[in-house]
């Protein structure tokens, strides 16, 4: 994974928060980002928040596991929020 592949995904997810998490066009562009990495740990949890945003649950935790993480139960705003403040010290 390089540091273009990762400021790109934060930028897609920024476009997307901006947008209020909701799906259309930004939300398919963070999720083929995500799908495009599968298997790297930042964008398998990218992966399981756009799952969250879509509203399926067994997907998304699919994704948490894959990404060594668990689902909390605070709204996408917020998880983005300390995602965003962990792959920032990976850049």
């Amino acid at each position: 994974m390089s540091k273009q592949q990762l400021v790109d995904m934060i930028e897609a997810f920024d476009r997307l928060a901006a947008a209020g998490f909701t799906m259309g066009a930004q939300w398919q562009a963070v999720h083929e980002i995500c799908q495009a990495h599968e298997g790297e740990a930042h964008f398998d949890w990218g992966h399981a928040l756009c799952h969250r945003i879509e509203g399926d649950e067994w997907n998304a935790d699919y994704w948490y596991r894959r990404a060594g993480k668990r689902r909390e139960n605070r709204p996408v705003a917020e998880e983005w929020s300390a995602m965003r403040a962990e792959i920032s010290t990976r850049r």
